[in-house]
């Protein structure tokens, strides 16, 4: 069995919600995927109930500072409860050459020595070429190029403990590049900025982004069991989850999850 524990479901500019980033809990640990934007997310891993000694797996998605940022703060805590004893083992993390190149760059620009030290030696960059596999908390995963237009990004395919296909398609517009990995997951997470009635008000295409339509579209051309909606505005939040999970059902009927902050889904 899995859990999902979403962190943030918010965009770059949110105040309201925090920046997308999730985890992925199995018997063997907490597999995280990007950080959001800043030492929030030392908030929220404690609100969600993960502790840092959980966290050996850590995925960056992309350099935006929406994602990436929030990695620094963990790698700099868990560094420094290397120091004092609190954290046994290694902390790996994934991701394309420029996002490593980037983080390894921030953290040794802007932490101190003693966290430093620790990458190379027990903090460890893992780079990833586009359909590498890799493997974490006892899960098999593949990663691929997403195609973006903007900053190189990565999503991900994993096979959940019971067999289950669970994609990540990074917070871009899908690229049938992916196919090989979306088509007939069981689980798609997948952006979507606004309703496409607000589109007018929140520019998502301008900024290369979809909306609920768009991904419920999607998600019935990819024919895939459950889709669950994520990096979106935060203007709407008392009504975000009925209105997208509404519009999304214009086209996809299978399970359609719009969740919260810090919201488990029993995957």
């Amino acid at each position: 069995m899995a859990e999902l524990i979403m962190l943030g479901t918010g965009n770059a500019a949110v105040t309201r919600c925090y920046n997308t980033c999730f985890a992925v809990r199995t018997a063997d640990g907490v597999f995280l995927v990007d950080a959001g934007g800043g030492n929030g997310i030392l908030r929220q891993l404690e609100q969600g109930g993960i502790a840092l000694q959980e966290i050996h797996d850590i995925f960056i998605t992309h350099t935006h500072t929406d994602h990436i940022l929030g990695v620094v703060w963990v790698l700099r805590m868990i560094a420094q409860a290397m120091n004092s004893g609190k954290y046994t083992g290694e902390l790996r993390l994934y991701g394309h050459s420029e996002a490593l190149y980037a983080l390894d760059t921030i953290c040794r620009l802007t932490l101190p020595g003693k966290v430093v030290k620790h990458i190379g030696v027990d903090i460890l960059l893992n780079a990833l070429a586009d359909a590498d596999s890799f493997t974490v908390v006892g899960m098999g995963g593949v990663a691929f190029d997403i195609g973006s237009t903007k900053a190189r990004q990565y999503g991900f395919s994993l096979r959940l403990p019971d067999g289950q296909r669970f994609t990540c398609l990074g917070d871009e517009p899908y690229n049938e590049r992916a196919r090989a990995y979306a088509y007939g997951a069981d689980w798609l997470l997948c952006e979507a900025f606004c309703l496409y009635e607000d589109r007018e008000r929140f520019k998502p295409y301008e900024k290369h982004h979809s909306t609920a339509l768009d991904a419920g579209r999607l998600a019935a051309q990819l024919d895939v069991k459950h889709l669950l909606l994520y990096h979106t505005e935060d203007a709407t939040l008392s009504t975000r989850r009925c209105a997208y999970a509404a519009e999304a059902a214009k086209h996809f009927s299978g399970a359609i999850l719009v969740p919260d902050d810090l919201e488990r889904i029993s995957l």
